[in-house]
């Protein structure tokens, strides 16, 4: 290929890439694509939603607020937990959104967005259950919990206690039906949510008897997003918006 030759395809290619970059300028229908991960076995937080088969929940509506007010079209991934941060540190996705605490030692390992929800850690039991009314009395009992969450961190702590992790928190739950463990340590909503469902089956025992604020995980170094998300949920509680989804989710539940 001789030197003309070489110009000429260079010269093309400039062309077209140009070309490319002023279509999306001029074409206000394409948008920044931010891919979301989510484990959407969270109700209320993020599931499933059984008519539609489509994603929702209080996190999943906060996260297209924030998406529209970010002028960016969100795809959300549905993600196991026990890899939804290493996922997001190999740059598999962009974001995590999952009713996820803001801990040392995720902050260790990636980067958060303001809070945007707190919660807190309690006690379900079977329902009738009058053995345990406090963390305390967990002592030596089988503890169900979802693996890698705050829940599972807070049962690790009450010294003697038998701590069985599941991969999803429905599983904690049907092995507390079952007899198979004795409690399940969760977050507030989660066991709110269980008890609509079971109200005959389950019951919550005491108060939360931890405090956690819920962030938006952001892979470290990404400053740009970090400031983009962050003004967003500014704008979006400034707005009324993130109140009307907060209505929707969390005042059904009390």
């Amino acid at each position: 290929m001789n030197r003309k030759t070489v110009l000429l395809v260079v010269l093309v290619v400039a062309v077209a890439v140009g070309g490319i970059a002023l279509v999306k300028m001029l074409s206000p229908g394409v948008r920044e694509v931010t891919r979301v991960a989510s484990d959407m076995s969270f109700a209320p937080f993020e599931y499933i939603d059984e008519e539609t088969k489509e994603p929702a929940g209080f996190d999943i509506e906060i996260m297209q607020a924030l998406g529209k007010a970010m002028d960016m079209k969100v795809e959300m991934v549905n993600t196991a937990w026990d890899g939804i941060l290493p996922g997001l540190i190999a740059g598999n996705y962009d974001l995590v959104i999952s009713a996820m605490t803001i801990s040392d030692e995720r902050v260790a390992s990636v980067d958060f967005s303001d809070p945007y929800f707190a919660t807190g850690q309690v006690i379900v039991v079977k329902q009738g259950d009058q053995t345990v009314t406090e963390p305390k009395d967990l002592i030596s009992k089988r503890i169900g919990v979802q693996i890698g969450t705050t829940g599972h961190i807070a049962a690790d702590k009450i010294e003697g206690a038998d701590v069985r992790p599941f991969q999803i928190a429905p599983d904690a739950f049907l092995a507390l039906k079952a007899g198979q463990v004795d409690a399940v340590v969760v977050d507030e909503l989660v066991a709110i949510e269980e008890l609509k469902a079971n109200p005959d089956s389950v019951e919550i025992v005491g108060r939360p008897f931890t405090a956690e604020y819920y962030g938006i995980a952001i892979k470290k170094g990404n400053t740009e997003l970090l400031k983009k998300v962050n003004k967003a949920l500014a704008q979006i509680k400034a707005d009324g918006t993130y109140d009307k989804i907060y209505e929707k989710y969390m005042d059904a539940e009390q």
